[in-house]
């Protein structure tokens, strides 16, 4: 399987995934989410609903929420992130740590 048709089934999965699921559901795939971002992401980024991000070319992730760019994650968080902030390492996760990230950023905007 070529690496696009593989991020696009990733994406894809993740996609499903979190549309069938119910509210209590989406909750606890957000704090899978919380966890996640705690673990790889908080010793650069911000990863709650304020404050400022301990590396200062790494946005919080409020702000990459207020701009609109959870949807655009899904792809690269399933691919790869290797371009981010200039010291930011290499991350690869499972569709399903994808959707609780991508749960937990949209929990950020008060939109679930």
């Amino acid at each position: 399987m070529s690496k696009g048709l593989l991020s696009s089934f990733v994406a894809m999965c993740a996609v499903a995934c979190f549309s069938n699921l119910s509210l209590a559901d989406m909750s606890e795939q957000a704090e899978a989410g919380r966890k996640i971002a705690e673990r790889f992401c908080a010793r650069c980024h911000a990863i709650g609903v304020d404050g400022t991000s301990p590396h200062e070319s790494a946005p919080p992730f409020a702000q990459i929420v207020a701009k609109g760019n959870v949807q655009n994650l899904e792809e690269a968080l399933g691919e790869g992130i290797v371009v981010g902030h200039p010291d930011m390492p290499q991350f690869q996760f499972s569709a399903q740590n994808v959707g609780a990230l991508l749960a937990y950023l949209r929990s950020l905007s008060g939109k679930g």
